[in-house]
């Protein structure tokens, strides 16, 4: 099997309930490439605080089949206006606690600015364009959707053209 065969057999986009291991998805991400010479990684984490308030749960649901369509439109994008060598989305849903890795976004390119600008851009775009419905478990038991934030909006327009 050749390094393409390979390549094309990988999930470039996940969603899952499991955790995963950083490492073992960049040494995925990388196996085959020996023109890499960068790999930018962002991993977000469940806060334990939002909006001024504990949060003691989190919990994402998603429609299956549309969420990975709309991920790897992201994704595609991001090569379409960078030169990336690989590039990988992990997006977890289920209850998540305080702590708990929620997003893992991975990009591989010859040059360092390709992968960082290629990160943040899937970022940004996931924050607004991924179809996930987020509801947060407050201490008391309160439990309430989560709204989008003006502030994930404005970051996207950056990348407008």
């Amino acid at each position: 099997m050749n390094h393409r065969e390979h390549q094309s057999e990988l999930p470039f986009v996940k969603v899952q309930q499991a955790d995963f291991d950083l490492t073992a998805e960049i040494t995925q991400l990388r196996q085959g490439h020996k023109n890499i010479g960068a790999v930018v990684s962002f991993v977000g984490t469940v806060r334990d605080i939002n909006e001024g308030d504990d949060v003691s749960i989190l919990e994402l649901e998603h429609y299956p089949n549309m969420t990975e369509k709309a991920l790897e439109k992201i994704r595609l994008e991001a090569h379409q206006r960078w030169s990336l060598e690989a590039s990988l989305i992990i997006h977890r849903i289920g209850k998540l606690h305080p702590t708990d890795q929620i997003v893992l976004v991975a990009v591989a390119s010859q040059h360092r600015e390709s992968a960082f600008h290629a990160a943040h851009f899937i970022m940004d775009f996931l924050k607004t364009n991924a179809p996930f419905w987020k509801k947060e478990t407050l201490p008391n038991g309160e439990v309430r959707w989560v709204d989008s934030r003006v502030s994930d909006a404005e970051a996207k327009q950056r990348w407008d053209i």
